[in-house]
């Protein structure tokens, strides 16, 4: 248990004050009835099984923040930091700012942000692992860095950069309230250190001593309707009816008509700084390229045997042999080991990657897990009873006709739920780039396009093997075809929803058409291209080697398309994340860092490399 200091202040204390019965939100403040018997268990502190006897135990804590009194001190930076040791990369609470106006009457707003302790938590609800609780002492949301096995999805899915990967350690980490504090009374760390009485905490829905307001929003906080934090805002100042971050995210915050500050609202907006249109090819590789590959592949993977087994069924027959299919899904087979395996190394623990089975109630990331998994040990059965029917030779001749048609249903069934659960997991509110149904287009598209493209491989392989160099059936062609047209209607449905909405999505497209525009518009250059050529090769259904060219063409077109999209997709997305500061928090900071050396200074708090 956590001792206080002798003749700790007042100030460091909880407040003992009067509160509602339940929040703005409808949420009871009183986390457990005072007849329930959860009440009274011990929260093990350090392995300390004592119980605090404090009254305000089972009611919902949060931090309260006055906008107008932050000096940007970062003491409550330094109070969090020096409290839980963290490394210099690694920052619980941060501060970040907004400036407005210009000179001589030029604002700033400073804002210290940590983890809200939220009433609906989506990291809670995101982590395959379940290292995430929701207590009811004092509502907080409390992470176990020993169940995480780093795969940073509670990252993306937090609007408030809240959970910290660390990609030294392996595993996220974040704010957990101070419970040991607070079981003694006393306020958080960073809240007691705060010199100009800012920051300060207390059963939600109170209004501290010294403040007017208790709001839910704050020029550059995302809308709190993703999550119901447990933060309220005072700002009282008048500030300029446009804020622009110091990071560098192409961002401004501008104030909702000509009225009252007080009854406005600053929303998102792109900021166009003048940055011409470029490559941007060393900013599109990014941490994410192993999901870059383990989404290609395994879309691909789906297509292809879907339409292999599919083909009977129309009449169709690709493979001049049993042996050849036996040999393609033997590679399709080696081809998901690798992008698994590769998806398995992105983890910032690789050998915990069992612990992504844990939360299938809620969780999209476990529900993929586990869609691929019994797609792929479908895809093994099929395989297996295909190629060796001496397998099942021992069982009775009515279960083992049916079984390879049986095994290959459920694997085309069990693919396409895997790619579904799969787009599920990008559909993130904190994540607008990403939230649209384009990237349910964009997936199953790719499984259409990629599969054909394999199997027209197969076939083009057996055709010039034979020395017939044949035409690719239109069984392949239009599924091809169709994959990419599918792909070209979501990214223009996509295009005009993010100019719609405004705010990070429109800035994500933003960067699109300036730091990548050239590679931008060649995606979209091949993409038109592929499709042009496709439909000819569809109309004329040619053979003979100038057939076999124009199929080159048209499968190198494929894949490169697939490949800059998919790369575009992970490198492109701005969350909807607290403003940072000029040096902390700035993605492009971060980046000069890396390229200049300083990221080796352990003090600058960039790590040099990550995974």
């Amino acid at each position: 248990m956590f001792i206080p200091r002798p003749k700790e202040q007042n100030y460091a204390f909880v407040p003992d004050a009067a509160h509602p019965p339940a929040n703005r939100y409808g949420k009871p403040i009183e986390t457990v009835p005072e007849e329930n018997a959860l009440r009274g268990a011990s929260l093990n502190i350090n392995g300390n099984t004592d119980v605090s006897t404090n009254p305000k135990r089972y009611k919902q804590h949060g931090f309260y923040f006055t906008a107008d009194n932050c000096i940007s001190c970062h003491a409550c930076e330094a109070a969090c930091s020096e409290k839980n040791d963290l490394p210099a990369h690694i920052a619980f609470r941060s501060v970040g700012y907004l400036e407005g106006g210009s000179w001589p009457s030029s604002t700033r707003l400073n804002i210290s942000m940590a983890c809200n302790h939220c009433d609906n938590p989506v990291c809670l609800k995101g982590c395959p692992t379940r290292a995430y609780t929701k207590f009811a002492e004092y509502g907080a949301v409390l992470q176990d860095p020993d169940i995480c096995f780093g795969c940073g999805y509670c990252t993306w899915v937090c609007p408030y950069n809240a959970p910290q990967l660390d990609p030294v350690a392996g595993h996220v980490s974040k704010c957990n309230m101070c419970v040991d504090r607070l079981e003694a009374g006393l306020k958080p760390a960073c809240a007691a250190a705060c010199l100009a009485g800012a920051l300060d905490f207390g059963i939600i829905e109170t209004t501290p001593e010294n403040r007017v307001q208790t709001e839910t929003r704050i020029p550059g906080f995302p809308t709190p309707e993703i999550t119901h934090p447990n933060i309220r805002f005072q700002q009282v100042k008048t500030l300029p009816r446009e804020l622009t971050r110091a990071d560098s995210m192409p961002l401004r915050y501008v104030r909702d008509g000509l009225g009252d500050q007080q009854d406005a609202v600053y929303r998102p907006q792109v900021r166009e700084d003048g940055r011409g249109r470029s490559w941007g090819l060393r900013k599109l590789s990014t941490r994410e390229n192993p999901l870059v590959v383990f989404t290609l592949i395994t879309q691909a993977v789906i297509g292809a045997f879907a339409l292999q087994f599919l083909a009977p069924l129309f009449g169709k027959s690709l493979f001049a042999s049993d042996g050849i299919r036996s040999l393609l899904l033997v590679g399709m087979i080696i081809a998901e080991v690798f992008a698994l395996v590769l998806s398995t190394m992105h983890l910032g623990r690789p050998h915990r990657f069992y612990r992504a089975f844990n939360n299938l109630r809620y969780s999209p990331v476990s529900r993929e897990v586990a869609g691929v998994a019994v797609f792929f040990n479908l895809l093994i059965a099929y395989t297996l009873v295909t190629a060796f029917p001496v397998l099942t030779s021992w069982l009775p001749a009515g279960l083992a006709q049916p079984l390879p048609s049986l095994l290959g249903g459920l694997g085309v069934v069990a693919g396409l739920a895997a790619l579904y659960f799969m787009h599920r997991i990008y559909r993130i509110p904190a994540r607008p780039f990403w939230n649209h149904w384009q990237v349910l287009t964009s997936f199953y598209g790719s499984m259409l396009a990629l599969g054909s493209l394999l199997l027209v491989a197969v076939v083009a392989a057996q055709s010039v093997a034979a020395d017939t160099v044949a035409g690719v059936p239109l069984y392949l062609t239009l599924p091809l075809l169709a994959g990419l047209a599918l792909e070209a209607a979501g990214l223009y449905a996509h295009r005009r929803h993010l100019h719609k909405i405004g705010g990070e999505g429109a800035a994500s497209h933003y960067l699109q058409t300036t730091t990548f525009g050239y590679t931008y518009l060649t995606r979209n250059a091949l993409l038109g291209f592929t499709l042009a050529l496709l439909t000819a090769l569809a109309v004329t259904q040619p053979g003979g080697w100038l057939a076999l060219a124009a199929w080159t063409l048209a499968g190198a077109g494929t894949l490169l398309t697939g490949i800059i999209g998919r790369m575009l997709f992970y490198a492109l997305v701005i969350p909807t994340t607290m403003p940072g500061a000029f040096f902390w928090r700035n993605r492009g900071f971060e980046e000069h860092a890396r390229a200049t050396g300083l990221a080796r200074m352990p003090q600058v708090g960039v790590v040099p490399e990550t995974h």
